[in-house]
């Protein structure tokens, strides 16, 4: 594909331009096969800077705070945990941004759709599973109307949904004070107890036995009731490895996904070979509102509070996410597993500054400094690939 439009020379030019050299053309030698070296070959991979950056922040980590605690069960299960609810945000910002949109309302979501699932469960006394099926098809349908109106008005994606980051934000705060005559509803987490579903599905942990026969194997803490300190795996790391597994596949191995690098690439072009444009774009806002309502509701449930102003900054730092993990800015290229690295670099750095004697105020000052270093590396490899 990065050879389409170029123009090579027959073997007879090549035969004649060796013959007029004096020197015997090479038998089989095709000047349309070229090879690459390995470390050439990781360069032009979208997710390598991630999986770099990662190794050397846990290298950094290991020498700042190996001795804190930082890589003991619980610990792990601090940063993963932090890690796997960006990383939710990440998925789907990453493969709406290689379609080369962007959607600035996903933290804004994340509030709305939490009240979705708070208001009618407390006060209008609805099953939380009914609830949060609402959230999800409210978030989904506006997702819809997002990426619907960029499509329809062709106006930028920044705009739209920069608009509907305060449309939402605000929604939220005029229902719950109407509703609630508060801005933080509580009693969610007892009602998600109840519900089969919801404890099933987005409550608490999984593999509690396990962890407990570990426990007791001496692979773990226990506390002095008898139970382990680290119970399970927070269900948002098992949603997170899920949904970053088939968003994956999907991207590398499906026709969808050459879809979505294509229209990112060129949508003139992929439209006039086919390509249903209108329709990916359009699905791909879908995904991002599904998996802000999915944050919202793991958040939800765990917590068992929802709160107006949750999701606050997270659509830059699924974004910030995203870029660090290969993601182009201009569309057409980007890597799933890059931006779950990426997602894993935020959360190790923002739990792993507070194990060791480094002030948590630098946090932000190290996130920026990554967000530029992975552009630059990002436009390295897009002039890499251009050239090639």
């Amino acid at each position: 594909m990065g050879v389409a439009g170029k123009h090579f020379p027959s073997h007879a030019a090549k035969d004649a331009d060796a013959a007029s050299s004096g020197q015997p053309a090479p038998a089989g030698a095709d000047e349309r096969v070229r090879k690459e070296s390995w470390f050439g070959h990781l360069l032009n991979r979208p997710e390598f800077a991630a999986i770099s950056g990662a190794v050397l922040v846990f290298a950094v980590f290991a020498f700042a705070a190996g001795g804190s605690g930082m890589f003991n069960l619980d610990g792990v299960m601090n940063w993963s945990q932090v890690s796997a609810y960006l990383g939710v945000l990440a998925v789907g910002a990453c493969l709406l941004m290689i379609a080369g949109e962007f959607d600035l309302s996903i933290g804004s979501m994340i509030g709305f759709a939490g009240m979705m699932v708070a208001i009618p469960s407390v006060y209008f006394h609805w099953p939380l599973s009914l609830s949060i099926l609402l959230a999800f098809a409210g978030s989904m349908l506006l997702g819809a109307l997002n990426g619907y109106l960029v499509m329809r008005t062709r106006l930028p994606s920044f705009i739209v949904t920069l608009a509907f980051l305060f449309i939402l934000r605000g929604l939220t705060l005029a229902l719950s004070i109407m509703v609630a005559d508060r801005t933080i509803i509580s009693g969610v987490g007892d009602l998600a107890k109840q519900d089969w579903i919801a404890n099933t599905l987005f409550h608490g942990v999984a593999f509690t036995g396990l962890f407990t026969a570990l426990a007791h194997m001496g692979i773990g803490q226990m506390l002095d009731n008898g139970q382990p300190l680290v119970p399970g795996i927070p269900k948002v790391i098992l949603w997170w490895f899920a949904l970053a597994a088939i968003c994956a596949f999907v991207l590398a191995k499906t026709r969808y996904g050459n879809w979505i690098l294509a229209v990112g690439g060129d949508a003139n072009a992929a439209k006039n070979v086919g390509v249903p444009v209108r329709r990916v774009k359009i699905s791909l806002f879908v995904l991002t509102a599904f998996c802000s309502c999915l944050f919202a509701v793991l958040q939800v449930c765990d917590i068992g509070s929802a709160a107006a102003d949750r999701g606050l900054q997270k659509e830059f730092e699924a974004i910030i996410a995203a870029v660090i993990g290969g993601t182009l800015l201009t569309g057409g290229y980007g890597s799933v597993i890059g931006a779950c690295f990426g997602a894993l670099i935020f959360g190790v750095v923002q739990i792993g500054i507070t194990y060791t004697n480094v002030s948590s105020d630098w946090f932000r000052v190290f996130l920026g400094v990554m967000l530029l270093i992975a552009v630059l590396f990002n436009h390295y490899v897009r002039r890499r690939v251009a050239q090639s």
